[in-house]
């Protein structure tokens, strides 16, 4: 681990040939980065310095397991997780998306509301459908409160700046790799997953687990595929809900010191990935 107050600056040399694949994730006030080996985060500290940590990123087999459709992007998604751990315990002061009284308040009760409403009758791919969009209310509220949506726009123009080697105050806040595209074949994917199981005399939290866990890889590969098949039609398409999520809610305009912030987690990456 290391962990400093002084981000390192990215040079004007000019960038390799080869990218790294990035991705990340979010905090309320700061941004984490996944490189392929490594992990980096930077926040906004509560003295207004910018803190910086990496690591090594754990390893669950995904490597081993690249091979297999379905396991594979279960144990990439494990992987990134397990990550989170390790960002508190560098970056006390880090605070993560879901980590606020009124968001888990609103999970609490939306776990109520879609228990209610699976209550009022068999389940039908109208009911699984409506408990998927309560299920996406706290989510949402996390992004409307706070600076959350902004280090979600810090995320997405820091990559897309490094991967065209631009300035990120002129890239984009959509991307195209962004997690958001995972919510609408997972959601469908969980309504249909649903809906069989209980025809099938499956029931319980074992089975409404394995159904999360089927759904989330259905996701993953949905979103693998339409990467594989960037520009056809399809794709596009499979794309369209993560995007419009992206542009109305889950994304806002960061400002230049929320940018500076990206640009640590961004050079430390780079660094620890031997840049």
């Amino acid at each position: 681990m290391t962990e400093h107050k002084v981000p390192p600056i990215v040079g004007e040399a000019e960038a390799p040939i080869d990218k790294l694949r990035l991705g990340g994730m979010a905090l309320r006030n700061g941004l984490l980065v996944h490189g392929p080996t490594h992990w980096s985060a930077a926040i906004r500290g509560p003295d207004g310095e910018i803190e910086v940590a990496s690591g090594r990123k754990p390893s669950l087999g995904g490597k081993r397991l690249e091979g297999i459709p379905g396991v594979r992007g279960v144990a990439k998604l494990a992987e990134a997780m397990a990550v989170i751990p390790l960002v508190k315990r560098a970056l006390p002061a880090a605070r993560l998306p879901m980590q606020d009284a009124r968001t888990i308040a609103a999970m609490a009760g939306a776990a109520l509301l879609g228990q209610a409403i699976r209550s009022t009758g068999g389940r039908t791919l109208g009911r699984e459908a409506a408990v998927g969009v309560v299920s996406l209310v706290p989510a949402v509220l996390a992004l409307r409160g706070g600076d959350l949506a902004a280090y979600h726009g810090v995320e997405h123009k820091s990559i897309a700046a490094y991967e065209s080697d631009g300035e990120a105050l002129d890239a984009e806040k959509e991307h195209a790799r962004c997690g958001s595209n995972l919510v609408a074949p997972m959601l469908g994917a969980a309504a249909v997953g649903n809906v069989a199981a209980r025809k099938a005399g499956l029931k319980g939290p074992v089975a409404e687990a394995a159904v999360a866990l089927g759904s989330a890889a259905v996701a993953v590969e949905v979103f693998a595929w339409s990467e594989r098949h960037d520009g056809t039609r399809l794709a596009r398409l499979l794309r369209t809900p993560g995007y419009e999520i992206q542009r109305v809610v889950g994304t806002r305009e960061p400002s230049e010191d929320q940018l500076e912030v990206g640009h640590a987690a961004l050079a430390e990456i780079l660094q620890v990935e031997g840049i």
